[in-house]
């Protein structure tokens, strides 16, 4: 497995932990860089060409740290699982090929697809696309969400950027990055889910289930369809609030449950309304999804409207 704390790897890392990659070089005397696609808290993807079975390929190299070595065999095995029971790559779930450690870093090997969910609309100057289009995706991400449940699997990071177009030009998509997921009885995390797709009871404390990646789901649905996101909150605060703006105040019973209740509500279970930055102050109950979208088709605003049901 290797040694995790030495400063920079011998001069192969930064200070960091990060490889140090380079383009045209060779790693494991098989993948070839030849560019960077994507880098976060977890690492770099990098574009090589695998000479062995000729052909590009998504190599994700974890940082050379030991909590990111065993959340990426966590995501090669749940990926691996999910990939084996798929035999037809039916389900909307990318291939994994290969893993292997390479001075000291673990390294996974994906097919290569198109642009992100997030890159598309930004293509698209965040004015969003037609319902056509949106339903398209709707469907294979569903079918994907459906297999993910029968295997008591949660992705945790459901968001545009993991969502990816098999090719630029078609609606095909796949979705990717399962480094925060876990196996329902096998849960690792607490607090997960980038904060615009972040289902409440995760924001308050409560135990959670397959049901916050639906609402994650309808959160995307909103912003393919708007251009920007439903709840951008600032900071956790004007998230929660953002929330409540749309869904109301969550029920005394699930609040009662909640380990951070004190955070955002007093002793009476009153929210705490305080303004955000920019001095906007957001009351329960003041919107709603309709008058929010300007959407004519009612049904695919109700149905996101019961995606983010979840617990408010």
């Amino acid at each position: 497995m290797g040694v995790f704390n030495e400063a920079t790897n011998n001069g192969f890392d930064t200070e960091c932990n990060e490889y140090i990659s380079r383009i045209n070089e060779h790693l494991g005397y098989r993948y070839e860089l030849t560019k960077k696609v994507g880098k976060g808290s977890f690492g770099v993807v990098l574009k090589c060409y695998d000479h062995k079975e000729r052909e590009y390929v998504a190599l994700k190299i974890l940082k050379n740290k030991k909590r990111l070595y065993k959340q990426g065999l966590v995501e090669a095995r749940l990926i691996k699982h999910l990939n084996d029971k798929d035999p037809e790559d039916k389900k909307n779930i990318i291939r994994r090929f290969d893993q292997f450690v390479f001075r000291k870093h673990l390294m996974i090997t994906f097919e290569m697809l198109s642009v992100n969910l997030y890159e598309f609309i930004k293509m698209n100057h965040f004015q969003g696309f037609s319902l056509n289009l949106i339903k398209r995706f709707a469907i294979q991400i569903l079918i994907s969400l459906y297999y993910l449940n029968e295997n008591n699997i949660v992705h945790c990071d459901l968001k545009p950027e993991n969502i990816l177009l098999r090719k630029i030009n078609k609606s095909g998509i796949k979705i990717i990055d399962f480094g925060s997921g876990c196996f329902e009885n096998e849960k690792i995390y607490t607090y997960i889910q980038s904060r615009f797709y972040r289902a409440p009871e995760i924001v308050l404390g409560i135990p959670y289930q397959a049901a916050i990646d639906m609402w994650s789901f309808g959160c995307i649905l909103y912003e393919l369809y708007v251009g920007y996101p439903l709840f951008p909150g600032e900071d956790e605060k004007d998230h929660m609030a953002l929330m409540m703006e749309v869904k109301g105040i969550p029920p005394r019973s699930v609040l009662a449950r909640s380990s951070r209740r004190k955070v955002f509500f007093d002793e009476d279970y009153n929210p705490i309304i305080t303004p955000n930055s920019r001095g906007k102050i957001r009351m329960p109950g003041n919107k709603n999804l309709f008058s929010l979208m300007n959407c004519s088709d009612k049904d695919f605003v109700d149905f996101i409207d019961v995606s983010i049901f979840s617990l408010i």
